[in-house]
């Protein structure tokens, strides 16, 4: 079905290692920023030294690695990501 939503479940161990499931798609990333699309909805991963570990497009599991501050999810923002 196309417009199934996957469950997601987020996992941050001691700042610096994240698991994420259900993942879309990755739109972007840096080592300062990571843009997620998780169940139709904009995340924002901010950080320094990130790097993207794993991402299976097929089961929609993500790993990524760094210095997190912030996990940011968006909904319904129109126009692109920042607004």
């Amino acid at each position: 079905m196309q417009n199934e939503v996957k469950p997601s479940v987020l996992t941050l161990e001691n700042q610096s290692r994240l698991t994420l499931t259900g993942v879309e798609r990755v739109d972007a990333f840096s080592e300062r920023e990571i843009r997620l699309r998780v169940g139709g909805k904009k995340v924002r991963i901010e950080g320094s030294k990130l790097k993207v570990l794993s991402f299976s497009e097929g089961s929609g599991n993500f790993a990524a690695a760094g210095v997190i501050d912030c996990i940011r999810f968006l909904q319904g923002v129109k126009g692109g990501f920042f607004r």
